[in-house]
């Protein structure tokens, strides 16, 4: 088996397996942001990517299932009670899934959300969220149900041989992998070996809410993009203007620019680039055409932070205004760099 164990930085984790006899190969638990990683490991390896496997509807990450889905031509498999419609493959416990000569074999294993499984593949199981490195899933998100991770893992899980090595989709510390055997003896939820005193026990975490929940859960269950993609595909579409640029156009007599502020009133009139005109983002669609009625004219857009001008532009463009370019950044670096306002 052709193997590779992808982190990112906050610790998510995917794999990619690959068949070398067949050259198919799976990602599981992709991730939105290592995607070329994805694409590079296969192709070094001589690989096509054939499925992408999701363990369980994500609600602290972004899958890039759907998107590799797309570009690949490949089914994304879920266990069937998964609710996110780009699901190509449903899957349900007991079941195999043949890569090549590799085969998957799937474990229903509800708990930290109705449709978790684990994977198991030769010597290792990829636990996804069910169990962790030292720890379990938690199981106070939608769908989270901690009598259920219990049956999972001392009913399910935790048959399989001790040897075999666990990968979950998130990792904390310095490790790679654990086995089986070592969180049976080790990992302190496990040691809680009744039902009613687990469930307790998982009841009374006091843990934090993920970053980014509401937008994980709403991209991953529908496949539409998250805001990240939306301001990189905006950024794809449109040309920029440096700071020092626009500073060096304004102080000219003839500076051929039209500076428009996307920002709420309150933010403008705290100060703002001199002479920029005010059009909150909110209202661009309705008042552009009375403010801005040359849509020939070179209008630069700039926000607090560069995201929300980006996508305004992008608008513009779209509008019919097409010489719209964005302000590299945002007014935060304007006024750290002591660049002029106007009140």
């Amino acid at each position: 088996m052709i193997f590779h164990q992808i982190a990112t930085e906050r610790g998510c984790q995917s794999y990619l397996l690959g068949c070398p006899e067949t050259c198919m190969a799976v990602v599981i638990d992709p991730e939105i942001h290592e995607i070329e990683r994805y694409l590079g490991l296969a192709s070094q390896n001589g690989l096509r990517i054939h499925y992408l496997l999701d363990t369980h509807t994500h609600a602290d990450h972004f899958s890039a299932a759907d998107e590799l889905a797309a570009e690949l031509d490949a089914p994304v498999i879920m266990h069937r009670l998964s609710p996110t419609p780009h699901v190509g493959m449903a899957v349900d416990d007991g079941e195999i899934v043949y890569v090549g000569k590799l085969a998957l074999s799937i474990l229903h294993t509800p708990g930290h959300t109705a449709d978790s499984i684990c994977v198991h593949v030769q010597d290792r199981v990829f636990t996804g969220d069910t169990l962790l490195i030292g720890g379990t899933g938690r199981t106070d998100l939608p769908t989270g149900d901690p009598g259920q991770l219990y049956d999972s893992l001392f009913h399910k899980l935790l048959l399989l041989d001790p040897d075999t090595r666990v990968y979950p989709a998130h990792i904390y510390g310095d490790r790679q992998f654990s086995t089986l055997g070592e969180e049976k003896a080790n990992n302190k939820r496990l040691q809680v070996t009744d039902r009613d005193a687990f469930i307790d026990m998982m009841q009374s975490l006091s843990l934090t809410m993920p970053d980014h929940l509401t937008e994980a859960l709403r991209t991953n269950l529908s496949g539409t993009k998250t805001v990240d993609q939306l301001i990189s595909a905006a950024a794809q579409r449109i040309s920029f203007m440096s700071q020092e640029e626009v500073l060096r156009r304004i102080r000219s007599d003839d500076p051929g620019i039209t500076v428009l502020d996307v920002r709420e009133r309150d933010s403008y009139e705290q100060g703002h680039i001199p002479g920029a005109i005010l059009i909150p983002r909110g209202q661009l669609e309705l008042r552009v055409d009375d403010l801005l009625p040359d849509p020939t004219a070179r209008i630069v857009v700039y926000c607090q932070f560069g995201k929300v001008s980006t996508l305004a532009t992008a608008t513009l463009r779209d509008m019919g205004f097409t010489r719209a370019i964005a302000m590299a950044q945002g007014m935060e670096t304007w006024l750290e760099k002591g660049y002029p306002t106007g009140e």
